[in-house]
């Protein structure tokens, strides 16, 4: 995790869920957040299988130019990545995983923006989960930055942690980025063109 808006929704979503899971989605309190509103957004899987933004903040729409709520998630990605980014928002869901991706933001005449993503479960009062509280942060401060839109985002890489078997990850300031990127190196195994972090330990 390299984006402070990505620690920031992470400790927020992990201290929300206590020893469970995950937390209900009823549990989020919009103003112990607020400086991290306009970066969020809300995923929501439809009766018919499809997932899609339910809300979507002001910097996140900024960034693609557009309402985003409504759209689906796969819209976000190329035709050629969109299935895979819908199937890992399913399996955060399913697994009550969290997934954390870094991705380039392209526009039309070319620019390139790095991102990243951070996708959280959230629980229905019922125990069900069909909902993320995700959050898209880029990495940099182009002076373009929400005056030229986004066309998609091309994924680069992925991190999975099963919150299930695992102990809650440990977030570092990045103090030494170098070292950290050799450690997920170490430990990472192509899956496609994503590179999957295992995370956590067993019970």
């Amino acid at each position: 995790m390299r984006s402070k808006t990505t620690i920031e929704l992470f400790r927020y979503w992990n201290t929300l869920r206590g020893e469970r899971d995950l937390p209900r989605r009823d549990e989020i309190e919009p103003q112990e957040i607020c400086a991290l509103l306009p970066s969020l957004f809300i995923l929501e899987r439809q009766p018919s299988g499809d997932i899609r933004f339910r809300l979507a903040g002001t910097h996140v729409c900024a960034l693609f130019g557009r309402e985003l709520r409504g759209q689906p998630f796969g819209a976000l990605w190329p035709p050629s990545e969109a299935s895979e980014a819908v199937r890992v928002a399913d399996q955060v869901m399913a697994q009550h995983s969290l997934a954390a991706l870094s991705a380039c933001g392209l526009t039309a005449d070319g620019e390139r923006l790095e991102t990243e993503l951070l996708l959280t479960p959230l629980g229905s009062p019922q125990g069900g989960s069909d909902r993320i509280l995700g959050s898209l942060a880029p990495l940099s401060r182009p002076s373009w930055l929400h005056m030229t839109p986004l066309e998609c985002l091309v994924a680069q890489g992925l991190e999975i942690l099963d919150s299930r078997r695992g102990e809650r990850a440990e977030v570092a300031e990045a103090s030494h980025p170098a070292d950290a990127t050799r450690r997920r190196e170490e430990i990472g195994r192509k899956v496609q063109h994503l590179r999957i972090f295992e995370g956590g330990r067993e019970r």
